[in-house]
């Protein structure tokens, strides 16, 4: 059967490409460990668990979900008091919040409220790849804005040109940065404030690692900026903060126009989330931020050893201080897929290429902390044997 010209344009996704790899390397009988995929393998936090079980067992819960599409009003009042207790960031519940199946879903209602066939939408490269194909899926066009080493991974505003900027009417910016582990500054917000205003371009801020920071680096919303709720909507989730990755539960706050636009796109997509779930998510945001410190404790340490692993092979490099990802240069002379081919056939180890995330993505590759330390340690002695081969 004939399936959507659309989907033609899409390029297969990253992570269930690795997955066919890894199974296919299992049936194999080869020992494989993946550093390549961002899903935190620490339990979420038992008052949580506890909280879904509790409220599980309410017949009120299980059917449609209270007020659907929006989020539960208690949800989005318990978001509401976590921006400005953890950003300083004041927002309304009833129209400046919504509910979100995860944040990757709010990524894809931004382009369909938003975005009409033909428009260009402005993207990083190297970038999450879900955002081109929410862009491509929705009839955009999306439009490679590179970010490099040399400007700490910030795109350079000024390096887009005139013609590029006035058909844009979107993009898409994730800092603390997927892949490179970048973080922005409140001056960046500034800039993007006054450059969004200027050119008519609403700001989808994806900020799933907002709380995923090192030592020394603060936590920002972009929504702190003034200006930046005139531009754009910001999206988080509770997936990296509070280990709840396949919970699904996420929002979108900022723009009231923007967040109603989204809306009415939910409600003709889904139910919303099971208020179970949403229950959960408020014990999560009101009692659990000691979960944050304990895991950022776990990465710090875990991302030690691998930096050390990695002086011990040749590759001494200073690396940004956000999310639990390591965007790792090759050794010289060595391309992406190089060395990740390297590193699959001589120590059954999986990292992502950094091209997997655009051309200037060439030269990295992409390391994972989310992994459980044995595994970690077995993989880094590995590596480097090797590289000592």
């Amino acid at each position: 059967m004939q399936t959507a010209d659309r989907l033609t344009k899409i390029p297969p996704y990253l992570f269930m490409e690795l997955r066919k790899k890894i199974a296919k390397a299992k049936a194999d009988g080869v020992d494989v460990i993946s550093l390549a995929i961002g899903d935190p393998v620490e339990p979420t936090p038992d008052s949580i668990i506890d909280e879904l079980c509790r409220t599980a067992r309410d017949p009120e819960n299980h059917r449609y979900p209270t007020d659907e599409e929006k989020g539960m009003l208690a949800f989005r009042r318990e978001v509401a008091r976590w921006y400005e207790t953890r950003y300083g960031v004041a927002l309304d519940p009833a129209t400046e919040i919504l509910g979100l199946i995860g944040s990757k879903e709010g990524c894809h209602h931004f382009v369909m409220a938003r975005i009409n066939p033909g428009d260009i939408v402005l993207m990083t490269d190297p970038g999450y790849p879900a955002y081109r194909a929410s862009i491509l899926m929705g009839g955009g066009v999306p439009y490679n804005v590179p970010i490099r080493p040399e400007n700490d991974y910030l795109p350079v505003f000024e390096e887009i040109p005139p013609e590029i900027r006035e058909k844009a009417r979107g993009m898409f910016l994730n800092y603390p940065n997927n892949p490179t582990g970048a973080c922005a500054t409140r001056g960046f917000f500034d800039r993007l404030v006054v450059f969004a205003k200027a050119n008519d371009i609403a700001v989808c801020y994806d900020n799933p690692y907002s709380e995923v920071v090192f030592e020394g680096q603060e936590r920002l919303s972009f929504l702190s900026a003034p200006g930046a709720k005139e531009v754009g909507v910001e999206l988080n989730s509770l997936s990296k903060p509070y280990n709840m990755t396949g919970w699904r539960i996420g929002m979108a706050a900022g723009n009231p126009e923007l967040i109603a636009a989204i809306s009415k796109v939910k409600e003709n997509t889904d139910s919303g989330i099971f208020n179970a779930i949403q229950y959960a998510g408020i014990r999560a945001l009101r009692e659990e931020t000691g979960n944050i410190e304990k895991m950022m404790a776990i990465y710090a340490r875990r991302r030690g050893r691998v930096l050390e692993t990695l002086r011990k092979i040749g590759i001494d490099f200073n690396p940004p201080k956000g999310t639990f990802y390591l965007w790792v240069p090759t050794p010289k002379g060595m391309g992406s897929l190089e060395f990740t081919n390297k590193l699959f056939e001589k120590a059954a180890v999986v990292v992502a290429a950094g091209t997997a995330y655009g051309q200037y993505g060439e030269g990295f590759i992409r390391i994972s902390l989310t992994v459980p330390d044995a595994r970690l340690e077995e993989a880094l002695a590995r590596i480097e044997k090797a590289f000592a081969s």
